[in-house]
């Protein structure tokens, strides 16, 4: 080793011993015949002091450092003068009085600060991801990562799981997302797809008898990128036999309570974690992934609009649509301006309008005066439980339109009102998920989760009659707004499987041909089973208190899914591409 001890370890304790350190030039500081260093590695900083009356050949070599060249130095321990100690470092009672220098390596000027937080353009932090990840905030955030890692392997294997990996190179079997695809050499025209996830190999493995696993699994979805997204992702992953629903979310539960007192500061708002059915949500919330650190709840105002005087609300609410109302406190005083930027939101999202009353002094104002009697407007004010000082937004639109548009302004206005503790976890489970969901592009019923969910069993009946009311066995895990994970009990029968790839309009040769393998399997005694996979990198996110993954990521990808730093993907040679037995269609 070319250090006897770590940058953040020595303390007075060690005082007198001769030590070797090596790192990072974090700060130079030269005083003429003093120069002082502060030297970084991963567990911390030491301050270094060149005397050139103690030793003039590592002062001179010391006046040469500049900030990132790497050094080691070696030098004694002593207590820092009364008055010069500092309380903010681990190390600060202590200083390397250095007797000798060794510059490792040199360094070019950094193209931004690393040793004080700023601001810097995300293109330029992932164009740079080595200098970025030495960063305090980046090597703390991996730690973190790491030790969520650590603590689920522990806790897993502890309770009979086993650790298996299933390979990256699989079948695609285009149910979901799109699949990355890689071309085989040896297999003209044939395709390997990196996985979206382990699903069917690990039924497969409770096929197999092995009852429960688990792998820290890596992914790959080629799919838009948003904040919470990436191409390639990793989860932890785990499959259980002999369950059910229950068994599974009290598992998750259990280690999620556990975890995060062990890794950080962060409160978990209630245990057990509220539960709400889908449909609950999307009435209450907008969202299947609702953040309930705050109230706010959406009001159906259908009935009182179903014989409004307004036709926009009346023929809304008989057509089958919603008229639904979001009450913003102490907002009546938003300016024209304001209101506007609210109703444009609304029509960004998909809707025709926001319809606002302000609850002020010296009345209510509401675009609405116009076209709705006093006696209405009154009752949706009741209805709302608004008071005065409170802006109420009202959508009419079909249900899905509705839940979109008021979900993200209660979200803008938990952001606004300042109602969102980073402090607070709070997880919540949404249970009783429709099973199908028609697609308008497709033509055609496709799975909302996965198509190996199983179907609620008083619900099974209704798969061939009444496909879009079937219910799910499936549960999501979701905290602040984000999802964290999904799972669900699955289909152990090839009869139910069949009737499933049936529902979402699948041949039975397209069955055979893509899922073969698993209908084989289940003929072979396929165990009752379950399971969940989780993010990682979106759980550590909330627990790192991050606003996007790529905070918690080594090497993330833009969000145009390109690699910054290496630039991939790139351009293969004519050789390769012939190897491959590809050829690019440049027109």
């Amino acid at each position: 080793m070319l250090k006897t001890h770590n940058c953040g370890q020595l303390r007075v304790t060690d005082a007198g011993s001769t030590v070797e350190l090596a790192g990072w030039v974090h700060r130079r500081r030269d005083h003429g015949n003093v120069v002082f260093v502060d030297l970084r590695d991963r567990f911390g900083i030491t301050q270094v002091v060149f005397n050139a009356d103690l030793s003039p050949a590592a002062h001179a070599l010391a006046t040469e450092l500049h900030l990132e060249y790497v050094i080691r130095v070696t030098g004694q321990v002593m207590p820092r003068p009364d008055g010069m100690r500092n309380p903010d470092m681990p190390t600060g009672d202590i200083e390397i009085l250095a007797t000798h220098l060794e510059i490792l390596n040199e360094a070019r000027l950094p193209v931004f600060h690393i040793n004080r937080e700023g601001d810097v353009d995300e293109a330029v932090r992932l164009r740079y991801r080595y200098l970025d990840l030495r960063r305090p905030r980046m090597q703390r955030n991996l730690v973190l990562y790491h030790e969520v890692a650590q603590f689920m392997r522990t806790y897993l294997s502890a309770r009979d799981f086993i650790e298996i990996e299933t390979p990256i190179l699989f079948k695609s079997t285009p149910e979901g997302a799109r699949d990355y695809v890689v071309p085989s050499r040896i297999h003209p025209g044939k395709f390997y797809a990196l996985p979206q996830s382990p699903q069917q190999l690990k039924q497969l493995l409770m096929v197999s008898g092995i009852e429960r696993y688990f792998q820290i699994a890596r992914c790959f979805r080629d799919e838009d990128q948003r904040s919470d997204r990436q191409p390639e992702f990793t989860q932890l992953d785990l499959e259980m036999s002999f369950v059910d629903r229950e068994d599974v979310m009290g598992l998750m539960e259990d280690l999620l309570t556990s975890l995060v007192p062990s890794v950080c500061s962060k409160r978990i708002a209630e245990i057990p974690f509220p539960r709400m059915s889908y449909a609950d949500a999307i009435a209450k919330y907008g969202s299947d992934k609702p953040d309930l650190r705050f109230g706010l709840t959406l009001i159906d105002l259908t009935d009182l609009a179903i014989n409004s005087e307004f036709d926009v609300f009346s023929a809304t609410a008989r057509s089958g649509g919603l008229v639904k109302a979001l009450v913003a406190p102490d907002c009546a005083g938003y300016s024209r301006r304001q209101i506007d930027e609210l109703v444009q939101l609304a029509k960004d999202l998909g809707g025709s309008g926001l319809a606002t009353v302000q609850i002020r002094p010296d009345g209510v104002r509401s675009s609405l005066g116009k076209v709705l009697p006093d006696s209405e407007m009154q009752s949706i004010i009741s209805r709302c439980g608004a008071s005065e000082g409170d802006l109420i937004l009202i959508a009419a639109d079909r249900p899905q339109v509705v839940a979109q548009i008021l979900g993200q302004l209660r979200l803008e206005f938990g952001r606004r009102l300042s109602l969102l503790d980073d402090n607070i976890l709070a997880f919540a489970w949404i249970t009783d998920f429709p099973l199908l969901e028609w697609n308008e592009e497709e033509q055609r019923f496709t799975a909302v989760h996965h198509p190996f969910t199983a179907p609620v069993d008083q619900d099974l009946p209704m798969l061939e009659t009444a496909p879009a009311e079937v219910r799910a066995k499936a549960y999501d895990i979701v905290a602040n707004g984000y999802e964290i994970g999904g799972g669900s009990i699955r289909i152990h029968r090839r009869s139910i499987q069949e009737r499933l790839f049936a529902a979402i309009g699948m041949t039975q040769e397209a069955a055979q041909s893509q899922f073969g393998h698993l209908l084989e399997a289940f003929e072979f005694g396929a165990p009752p089973h379950g399971g969940i996979a989780a993010g990682m990198a979106r759980l550590v996110m909330l627990l790192a208190g991050e606003p996007n993954i790529r905070e918690v990521m080594a090497f993330p990808k833009s969000q145009s899914a390109v690699d910054l730093m290496t630039d991939a993907p790139s351009e293969l040679t004519t050789k390769q591409l012939g190897e491959l037995h590809i050829r690019v269609d440049e027109s």
